[in-house]
């Protein structure tokens, strides 16, 4: 009996895969799932992004799409491997409009996991590579226009006697990487930002401010960091980057202004936002609108009784400009993620008196331990040379189903548990409340489910544990006096600053406020799967919350997240909007519901 190669197993099943689907044999298709099976579908079968879990859940996308989509010449991409008793395999596809890439995990020749992703719309490629613009134009012509000529030339047209397709709200890293990908769908698209220039969003926070993530995972589309890029950017050169970005990307980005309201016209299928552009107001009519304002865009700031008292000054972190005006007094700062820590030790490091507050537990992990033990194997030096780019590593991160995520993570958070057992121990002697999520799954989960909770450790657990920041944990604050803050334990802290680096509300907030009230309970909460752990609710959605995917409100959408996610999920953002502007049908599959309002 000849034993078959991992690619030839892969194939196998693709090729059956393909034969059933053609026939439109449903029981002959689900005979080929395992009962523990995934289909993840971003944009190809579903115009949606979806997860079904189960064959009941496939079996139902697969009768309600098929006749739409029309799959085909599914093909193993390179080489599959075998390890574990699982089989992995890249595979393309194609569908009635577009071209498809995915991956596959069999186990016992049976699938488990199915990721199948929309690539590119075949009549409507990217110009790049075979279809890069030529630039020049040879010959000779009395109407000869040049490049900068017809960029000052849309400049003035779009938005006055020329409407945008899209109009994004938001010019951080989110809004700046989804433009630049419909500018080379050529969507007409204008970015809205307050901000005077691009890239402040950054410069404006405080001054210690560094990435956390590393280099390898934080990549824009199209024009990678260049390989002396350091590993952990400052705010500033991030700032200077998207700045330059936007300009060698030839983005139509109006800086100096705000968006003051906006409102849908079910009748036109139209929006009319009405924008304040460096003090002339200016109304675009796009046909659809992007919420990019950021998962740290509407900042939660709690108020406690006797806060109008308070004689030295309060600010939410986002607000906080760095320790220079604050050398020698006392310093409270209300949380103890990432914000909490970084803005402690700055303070320190200024000579402050600084307590921080913990009230509930918080999620700590190593910087050097994150990246070797569960960032390195898709995002570092050492994953490139294995053949993994940062769109090879997006691409394996988003086929583990959300639902399984947590059995593929807490592996390496059990190893980064018992490495760092003794600075665990220390931080828990001097008082620290640790935790590794609602079920040891660690740091991804914790952001995918509520955006906050932890701190990728970069120097300031050591001060908290040694003593240099004071540490006051399990507790709250009872009641702001004058020139101190009395503790839910009774205990009185004197203090001439307060920081509340409490975080940031659901993005459907800044819809509550452009839009209304009414448009923001109708698309309900952003973000979050739906995991019933703390600041999840249940139900399972399966899906992170109206991300990067149709809404309940129609040409509504949100997009953020951190740089890899707005970087990956932005791609297929820009396909579900070109198509919509090219009249491709797009039947959307599983439309989200709305669970909780805010």
């Amino acid at each position: 009996m000849t034993t078959r190669t991992p690619t030839q197993t892969a194939q196998r099943w693709l090729s059956n895969f393909e034969t059933t689907l053609e026939q439109r044999d449903i029981e002959q298709v689900m005979a080929l799932f395992g009962e523990e099976c995934y289909w993840r579908d971003l944009v190809a079968f579903t115009w949606n992004l979806k997860t079904l879990e189960g064959k009941d859940d496939i079996q139902s996308m697969l009768n309600a799409t098929l006749s739409e989509t029309h799959p085909t010449n599914w093909q193993v991409d390179g080489e599959a491997t075998e390890a574990g008793g699982v089989t992995e395999a890249w595979f393309t596809f194609e569908t009635h409009v577009a071209h498809g890439k995915g991956f596959l995990r069999l186990k016992k020749g049976k699938c488990w996991t199915l990721l199948t992703t929309m690539q590119e719309l075949k009549d409507f490629p990217e110009p790049r590579g075979p279809h890069r613009p030529k630039g020049a134009e040879h010959g000779a012509s009395k109407s000869r226009e040049t490049w900068l000529e017809a960029r000052r030339r849309e400049e003035s047209e779009l938005g006055y006697t020329r409407q945008p397709y899209c109009v994004i709200i938001g010019g951080g890293q989110g809004g700046i990487g989804l433009a630049a990908r419909l500018r080379q769908l050529d969507v007409p698209t204008i970015v809205v930002e307050k901000n005077p220039r691009p890239g402040d969003s950054w410069r404006n926070r405080y001054k210690s401010l560094c990435l956390h993530d590393p280099v390898w995972y934080d990549h824009l589309p199209y024009i990678p960091f260049p390989e002396n890029w350091p590993v952990f950017a400052p705010k500033d050169k991030i700032g200077d980057w998207l700045e330059m970005y936007t300009k060698v990307m030839e983005l139509n980005y109006w800086s100096a202004t705000e968006c003051e309201s906006a409102r849908y016209d079910e009748a036109t299928g139209e929006w009319t936002v009405n924008v304040n552009r460096d003090g002339e107001r200016v109304t675009l009519r796009p046909k659809q609108l992007i919420l990019a304002t950021g998962m740290s865009g509407m900042p939660n700031v709690p108020h406690f009784p006797g806060a109008e008292t308070f004689e030295g000054e309060q600010q939410h972190s986002s607000r906080h400009p760095g320790p220079d005006a604050y050398r020698g007094k006392t310093c409270i700062v209300v949380g103890s993620n990432n914000s909490a820590h970084d803005i402690c030790a700055a303070l320190w490091e200024n000579d402050a008196d600084v307590t921080m507050l913990q009230r509930s537990s918080t999620h700590i992990v190593k910087s050097d331990s994150l990246m070797e033990l569960a960032l390195g194997p898709l995002y570092s030096e050492e994953a490139l040379q294995n053949g993994i780019t940062h769109d090879k590593a997006d691409l394996i991160f988003a086929s583990i189903p959300y639902k399984v995520l947590p059995d593929f993570q807490r592996p390496a958070f059990d190893q980064i548990r018992e490495r760092d057992a003794t600075f665990y121990k220390k931080l828990e002697d001097a008082g620290f409340l640790l935790d590794f999520g609602a079920d040891d799954s660690g740091l991804f989960l914790k952001y995918l489910r509520r955006g906050s909770g932890y701190y990728i450790d970069v120097g300031a657990c050591d001060l908290v544990a040694n003593g240099d920041i004071k540490l006051r944990s399990g507790v709250g604050i009872e009641h702001i006096n004058p020139r101190s803050v009395t503790l839910t334990d009774g205990s009185e802290l004197p203090a001439d600053l307060i920081v509340y680096a409490t975080g940031y509300g659901s993005m459907n907030g800044w819809a509550a406020r452009i839009i209304s009230q009414e448009v923001a309970d109708k698309v309900g909460k952003c973000w979050g799967l739906g995991s019933d752990t703390p600041k999840d609710p249940g139900p399972w959605e399966g899906e992170l919350r109206n991300m990067w995917k149709p809404t309940q409100q129609d040409a509504l959408w949100f997009h953020g997240g951190n740089l890899h996610q707005s970087r990956h999920y932005s791609h297929y953002l820009a396909l579900q909007l070109k198509a919509r502007m090219e009249g491709i049908p797009t039947p959307v599959y599983g439309l989200q519901d709305v669970h909780h309002l805010t």
